[in-house]
């Protein structure tokens, strides 16, 4: 079950089909995410993208902090069709679907955000080292914007260039991104 934490749509509680490849952010580990990212961001400012948006846990939470424009990509089908009804019910009209390949999406979007945020399964080890490669190199963070990556513990980033921090959550860990 997901809970929206915070913002318009505080204690919101939305249950999410039981047949989609997901495994999604922890409330525990959510909530950490957001304490830091209250200090970093204005949500009401904040162009947001949702790599690997699976259930839309994180979509959900921005829109309710009131993020003007998010954008969820995702591969499944059935996960962008849950985002789209479960947006559409909360009257979540910032949120903007995206079915792709988040690699390949990567690769030829044009667009600039304040916040990624990406959340590939843990077993990708190897290509989600990629994922800030591709960031810096097509330019996609707006000036002060920030990366975030969530991985398991088997995901080394402690020597890619621009890693401001890790943090960890039992075994969640967010690396953050940023242009120093």
């Amino acid at each position: 079950m997901i809970r929206i934490i915070s913002g318009t749509h505080k204690g919101r509680r939305i249950l999410a089909p039981t047949n989609l490849p997901v495994r999604p952010t922890t409330d525990f580990a959510k909530e950490a995410l957001f304490n830091i990212l209250n200090n970093r961001i204005d949500f009401e400012e904040t162009r947001a993208l949702d790599l690997f948006a699976g259930t839309g846990n994180i979509s959900y939470e921005l829109a309710s902090r009131g993020c003007p424009a998010i954008q969820s990509v995702d591969a499944d089908f059935r996960c962008l069709k849950f985002i789209r009804e479960t947006a559409t019910k909360f009257d979540f009209k910032t949120i903007n679907p995206v079915k792709a390949n988040v690699f390949s999406w990567l690769e030829q979007t044009p667009g600039q955000w304040d916040l990624i945020f990406a959340d590939p399964p843990f077993e990708q080890v190897g290509t989600t080292a990629t994922i800030p490669e591709i960031v810096f190199r097509r330019n996609l963070l707006r000036e002060n914007g920030i990366l975030i990556v969530e991985h398991g513990d088997r995901q080394p980033f402690q020597e890619t260039e621009r890693l401001l921090e890790c943090r960890s959550y039992g075994k969640v860990h967010f690396s953050i991104f940023g242009i120093k």
